[in-house]
């Protein structure tokens, strides 16, 4: 298998690592892509960005009231 961050995985696909990445494991190699996307183009002044790791991405929300989303213009 492979090891990410202290895990073994099975040779083979890997749906969703414990850290939100994409793998696909090999005698070769270990290749990954992330699941998420940064946000770029926000409100800074008024909003954070905080990871969700059960959604596997970042959220948006308010500094004054965090459980309220910001509108996210963009996303790399």
């Amino acid at each position: 298998g492979c090891t990410l961050d202290g895990k073994l995985y099975p040779f083979g696909e890997i749906a969703r690592t414990e850290n939100c990445f994409r793998c696909s494991c090999s005698q070769e190699a270990m290749r990954c892509c992330s699941l998420f996307h940064t946000p770029t183009s926000y409100d800074k002044e008024n909003c954070k960005v905080v990871f969700n790791k059960k959604s596997c991405d970042y959220d948006v929300v308010l500094k004054s009231d965090p459980s309220k989303e910001c509108f996210v213009f963009s996303r790399v």
